[in-house]
């Protein structure tokens, strides 16, 4: 059991902790979540004993192993699958004492306790965790000094997985994961056999793997049963609860203050109004807790463009030796909501730079809109900020001759509020960089925003105001994140970026999880219940939640916008191909690229037609229930 009695700490001058309290039972996986800046990494250091506490007390089983990523990654010529087997140092010490001992009973007792550790299974243990990270077989037997440090990372989340300590810490663990090695780590954590107490943005992986939710705010700690879901519901609950009770305890205070002020210095009432006093005077304030603003993101619309804005025809790419992607043949619209699955290495990036005008091909050609801007970010862009410049500066540079104020409304817009904007980037949090970088990316209304892991460092409240501002953003957008709840919310296409091709992927994220989780190729649909002689009663239907049916619906809504902005498009070029004029001014060339217009605007009508279809579908199974 971990119980944390009473902490108190402060850093910088700066309270984390007062009075803070929690006990976590054996073998609970507990998910650490709030605010960014409350102090859950502080929270790590403190019960690994990192930090000394200022009051109060936190308290393990006595020789309970307490484990998380090793800050100092490997990077020497030991083997990936060496590095993680030498985690376990109880096996290597007794292996090690192995080939020295020469008295019978001791041989003996190290024998016995290798079996009982099951050392004759490390290695296979070790291979399968280093596989469901990512690496095969034959870089598992490559230096880690071959790898770049995000590899590396990797290595020492499987050293410490591999050594199950009693209480395993984890600290944001997906954030140097991809899609594939989130899905995986997902099943691991909740088949752990000790105590997990795990830090995480990613909302899935807190409904998947862990059991209850440990809330860190306004320094307290809270343990909440269940998922992340059930504790946002629980909280929000709870929140509204004493909001009520505050309501109703202000307007009995207000009664009683009126008949106070009224009939306090008349004989006849004064014995009841100093009744009122004396209960005002006991009435303990009822305390709300009150949950800061969430910045929120605004992406500038975008004009409309005539459909496809980009065109991929036998397109091979890559850095110079063999092609990374080859032969694709893709197709993207203004509406299109794309997300790209595939391992780490398979050729995302690779795909979203070319996309994005920062890679040539090597073969074929790209057919872009003439009008088209497109906004990229991607992760390693965090790290491209001048970290001695402030967020004022970052924008002015790129709007030059703007007046200070306007840009200042900009930044707040895009969540980075007046008492940071001239603050240096070198002081901002990973969440702020973040957002500055976002906004830079889209300062120009891009009809195509490219986002190549943009939550890394966003908490989950950030990252549902990225989600809501996604969707109120009119241009086409292409995701890689390795989490699935924002790829679930965001895209309603998925592509597969394996084996230097990319194709779509017909089926949904779940389809996908079970392929990865099954080792298949294909992905393997969920099994039909097989025929009963009796049918059974149809499950009673239950409409979907007020904030799912709003999100339909204003998904319908857009999807409307889009049809009548294309059509407004196609009556434009009828009206164009039905006059007379234009085959007397115009020769067969012009004529000819007008019909080919003509042509794909009715394309992209009809799929915007079938999407506005589909949402309405969704939107009707939300509100009667489905």
């Amino acid at each position: 059991m971990l119980r944390i009695s009473d902490i108190s700490f402060a850093m910088a001058g700066r309270p984390l902790f007062e009075q803070a309290s929690a006990v976590i039972p054996t073998g609970h996986k507990v998910g650490l979540v709030g605010r960014n800046g409350t102090g859950k990494t502080t929270l790590f250091k403190l019960i690994r004993g990192e930090l000394a506490l200022e009051g109060g007390s936190i308290e393990v089983p006595r020789g309970s192993r307490i484990g998380g990523v090793a800050q100092e990654v490997p990077a020497g010529p030991t083997t990936l699958l060496d590095t993680v087997l030498a985690a376990d140092t109880e096996r290597a010490a007794l292996l090690a004492e192995a080939e020295e001992a020469q008295d019978p009973t001791r041989i003996a007792e190290i024998q016995t306790r290798l079996a009982d550790i099951e050392a004759h299974t490390a290695e296979a243990r070790a291979a399968s965790i280093l596989n469901g990270l990512g690496f095969d077989t034959a870089q598992q037997a490559r230096a880690c000094a071959d790898f770049s440090g995000g590899w590396r990372m990797r290595v020492a989340l499987a050293a410490v997985l591999f050594s199950e300590p009693d209480v395993l810490l984890l600290d944001e663990p997906t954030n140097y994961l991809d899609l594939e090695g989130t899905l995986w780590l997902e099943t691991y954590l909740a088949k752990y056999p000790h105590t997990v107490l795990v830090i995480s943005h990613d909302r899935q992986l807190l409904n998947r793997s862990v059991g209850a939710i440990l809330h860190l705010d306004q320094r307290k700690l809270e343990l909440y049963t269940g998922s992340y879901d059930t504790f946002a519901r629980t909280r929000a609950a709870k929140l509204e609860q004493q909001q009520a009770q505050a309501r109703k305890q202000a307007e009995t205070r207000a009664h009683y203050q009126s008949f106070i002020d009224r009939f306090r210095y008349k004989a006849s009432k004064a014995k009841q109004a100093q009744s009122r006093i004396k209960a005002l005077e006991r009435m303990e304030q009822v305390s709300v807790t009150i949950d800061g603003a969430v910045a929120s993101f605004a992406f500038p619309q975008p004009e409309q463009l005539s459909p496809p804005i980009v065109r991929l025809e036998d397109v091979s790419v890559g850095y110079g030796g063999p092609p990374v992607l080859r032969k694709l043949n893709l197709r993207i619209d203004q509406d299109d909501r794309i997300a790209l699955l595939g391992a780490n290495g398979q050729g995302k990036s690779t795909l979203s730079k070319l996309i994005a005008d920062r890679l040539n091909p090597s073969e074929g050609a790209i057919h872009r809109s003439s009008k088209l801007r497109i906004g990229y970010f991607a992760q390693h862009q965090v790290d491209e900020l001048h970290l001695d410049e402030t967020p004022l500066q970052h924008i002015a540079r790129e709007r030059k001759g703007v007046a200070p104020a306007r840009l200042r409304a900009q930044l707040a817009a895009g969540g980075i509020g007046a008492d940071i904007v001239e603050t240096p980037v070198a002081k901002l949090s990973g969440g702020q960089k973040a957002r500055l970088s976002l906004l830079l990316a889209t300062l120009d209304a891009p009809h195509l925003i490219i986002l190549d892991e943009p939550t890394n460092h966003l908490d989950i409240e950030s990252r549902e105001a990225l989600v809501q501002a996604l969707s109120a953003y009119s241009g086409a957008v292409i995701l890689v994140s390795h989490d699935p709840h924002l790829v679930n919310l965001v895209a309603d296409v998925l592509w597969l970026v394996k084996d230097g091709v990319v194709r779509p992927f017909e089926e949904d994220l779940d389809a996908y999880s079970r392929m990865l989780l099954s080792g298949s190729t294909a992905p393997k649909k969920a099994p039909k219940p097989k025929s009963e002689a009796k049918a059974k009663k149809p499950e009673k239907r239950t409409p979907a939640s007020r904030a799912r049916q709003n999100e339909l619906r204003a998904e319908a809504r857009r999807c409307e916008v889009r049809v009548k902005k294309i059509e407004e498009i196609r009556d434009k070029l009828d009206a164009r191909l039905a006059d007379p004029s234009l085959y007397e001014t115009s020769g067969a060339d012009m004529i000819e690229k007008l019909r080919r217009k003509r042509a794909e605007v009715q394309d992209g009508l009809d799929k915007a037609e079938a999407l506005w279809l589909e949402a309405l579908e969704n939107l009707e199974y939300a509100e009667v229930g489905a």
